[in-house]
């Protein structure tokens, strides 16, 4: 039995996480994706790597959307 399809992330977006960060915030930019997706504090500018799974269990909602040319533009192409 298959899960839940994987949660598209784009570029820029803004994601709620339910636990803050040490410096109080809960707002995260996505500036990185992969396998694992970059997300850069709102509130300190402090930049992490959290795999994707995980992410997806942490998020509580997005705050405002990337923009998904920008993000299918670096995709990576099949060959």
């Amino acid at each position: 039995m298959a899960g839940p399809p994987p949660i598209e992330f784009w570029l820029g977006d803004v994601v709620r996480l339910r636990r803050p960060h040490p410096c109080g915030g809960t707002d995260w930019r996505v500036d990185r994706l992969g396998a694992d997706i970059g997300l850069r504090c709102l509130g300190c500018g402090r930049h992490v790597l959290v795999e994707r799974r995980r992410l997806e269990r942490r998020l509580v909602t997005f705050v405002s959307r990337g923009d998904a040319l920008r993000s299918r533009a670096v995709a990576p192409v099949d060959r």
